[in-house]
């Protein structure tokens, strides 16, 4: 019965020194894929971040000559006679979103 014992124990010692070794290993791994994802996201958002400026400003530049467009056509509108001031103020500042 003794070495039935010896048997069993030994046999819980080693799982349980496995299941630790394994658990250790896999705490390990996730970790570096975490470090790696993490350095892929700070790469990536400095890579945005670089061409969000250039973007943006090409953005306004488009808007704002587009605006201007916008306000020049409704200008001679007004000139013309077929839009009230009223109308124009009221176009103007939708156009300008104030």
């Amino acid at each position: 019965m003794a070495g039935l014992l010896r048997g069993i124990a030994r046999t819980a010692v080693i799982s349980g020194t496995a299941t630790a070794v394994s658990n250790n290993v896999s705490r390990r791994q996730a970790q570096r894929f975490a470090e790696k994802d993490q350095q892929a996201y700070v790469q990536q958002q400095q890579t945005y971040q670089q061409q969000a400026p250039q973007q943006q400003s090409y953005q306004e530049d488009v808007d704002f000559d587009e605006q201007l467009a916008q306000l020049s056509k409704l200008g001679q509108l007004r000139d013309q006679g077929i839009l009230t001031p009223q109308e124009f103020e009221a176009k103007k500042r939708q156009i300008l979103g104030v």
